[in-house]
């Protein structure tokens, strides 16, 4: 009977960088698999469609500056109004605060500016609000 014994002589210096090089190319494809996954959505709840902050816009009526000024956090439109309306322009223009708070209110039902309604009194009026509104999210809009 022959037999032939081997010997194998392993040195710990070997199975240390062995054991290294392993974890580091472990580490190396779990980096590769987070970084090339699909992110969310635009549409789907969670997503963040805005920069959290308070977006101006100006409205000029009648040689007057008035601020349009929206709020949002990440997701939603948390309020729409005028930053700086006095009693001058008030006067003059008596249906934009109306106005205002009737698009707003829609605004806040549908977290969209599509489809928002006009009323009959103002729609002029209305309109050019709904744009200052448009140009103030715009602002906000993560890209």
């Amino acid at each position: 009977m022959s037999s032939k014994t081997k010997i194998v002589v392993l040195h710990m210096k070997e199975i240390i960088y062995t054991t290294i090089f392993i974890v580091l190319g472990i580490l190396l494809l779990l980096l590769l698999f987070f970084m090339f996954l699909p992110e969310k959505k635009e549409g789907s709840p969670g997503a963040k469609q805005y920069q959290p902050g308070i977006y101006t816009s100006t409205l000029t009526l009648n040689n007057t500056d008035l601020e349009v000024e929206v709020a949002v956090d990440a997701s939603h439109i948390n309020s729409i109004r005028f930053s700086n309306l006095d009693d001058t322009v008030t006067t003059m223009f008596p249906l934009i605060q109306p106005a205002i708070e009737d698009i707003a209110e829609q605004v806040y039902d549908t977290q969209s500016l599509e489809n928002i309604s006009l009323p009959q009194e103002n729609p002029y009026t209305s309109q050019v609000i709904l744009d200052t509104i448009k140009e103030a999210l715009k602002k906000a809009t993560v890209k």
